[in-house]
């Protein structure tokens, strides 16, 4: 242990160090971080000024993005300071900060995706009975479920994590605290700690993807037995944009969470990382919009000639 370094401060070896063009990549994603920000902004605003969009499926889409602008925000600020300033230092309170932000936001879409798939089976499948099954209070449950659920994980690895001893190197190969590359870098006995997070992880996955694939399973039976090509054509185009949202975040989840070692590299987590926490949060209001009939009328109504120019009554 004499190589024990106590709480020092980490070195972030992130994206740019494995770049030819560390400044045009720097461009890159803070173009895509204002794309995702202003986005995910536009996106709420329309749902809560549009009274057609007050339907428990835009409340979702709400705090979908509201989770995306906070995830986005707890990782690529740092990123980016630390290129134009040419210090990659985080010290061990401000790496477990961001480990303790992450980790609840990360969980609490791991859920909220769940949600909203059993909304859209609601929708579908029980048309009669949606305003009954899911109505407001039902709503708020299931964000409160949600949150509390994706809570447990910033509780649970960041104290234990940020507990441990590291020494040697103190340079965490990500661009930010991720908690499996802080934790490779600990000297101590971590065997039993990353099997607990491994099964606690399929567990936060498992749970909901049971929830979604049950949904979508049910939804495609009751769509093939549609007699009207005009509902078959509507239910399908309700839920592909969510499906899309599935793949990708899920996806990325799967590999980083449940495909042994071996299949891993600091170069691979880290452009795996990029999808959750970067593209998935610029796509999604771009998903949930071009997409969705609904969203672009709220749009071109907030966008109007008259809104921006009224006429002066004579």
């Amino acid at each position: 242990m004499s190589n024990y370094t106590g709480q020092s401060d980490f070195t972030l070896v992130g994206l740019f160090s494995q770049s030819k063009h560390p400044a045009l990549l720097a461009v890159v994603i803070f173009v895509i971080f204002l794309m995702a920000l202003s986005g995910n902004a536009l996106l709420i605003l329309l749902i809560l000024s549009d009274t057609h969009l007050h339907i428990p499926m835009y409340f979702f889409i709400s705090q979908l993005s509201f989770m995306d602008m906070m995830y986005i925000s707890v990782t690529v600020p740092k990123m980016l300071m630390d290129q134009v300033l040419g210090s990659h230092k985080i010290s061990a309170a401000a790496c477990g900060m961001q480990m303790f932000l992450y980790l609840p936001l990360e969980g609490s879409e791991f859920f909220l995706l769940a949600a909203m798939s059993y909304d859209c089976y609601v929708a579908i499948c029980h048309p009669l009975r949606y305003p009954v099954l899911m109505n407001h209070r039902v709503c708020l449950l299931l964000i409160a479920a949600c949150w509390l659920l994706g809570s447990f994980d910033g509780f649970m690895f960041t104290p234990v994590t940020m507990t441990f001893k590291f020494c040697g190197s103190q340079e965490i190969y990500h661009f930010f605290c991720e908690v499996r590359a802080v934790t490779k870098l600990s000297c101590s006995d971590t065997w039993l700690y990353e099997t607990l997070m491994y099964v606690c992880c399929v567990l936060m996955l498992l749970i909901p993807v049971t929830v979604i694939s049950t949904s979508y399973s049910c939804i495609l039976l009751t769509v093939l037995r549609m007699n009207s090509a005009e509902g078959r054509k509507k239910a399908l185009a309700t839920c592909s944009s969510h499906m899309t949202v599935v793949l990708l975040f899920y996806g990325a989840a799967v590999y980083t969470y449940m495909l042994p070692a071996s299949l891993h590299t600091p170069e691979k987590d880290m452009v795996v990382s990029v999808f959750y926490t970067i593209v998935t949060p610029l796509l999604n209001p771009l998903i949930y919009s071009l997409r969705n009939k609904n969203v672009t009328e709220a749009m071109k109504k907030l966008l109007s000639v008259k809104l921006l120019f009224p006429e002066v009554n004579n």
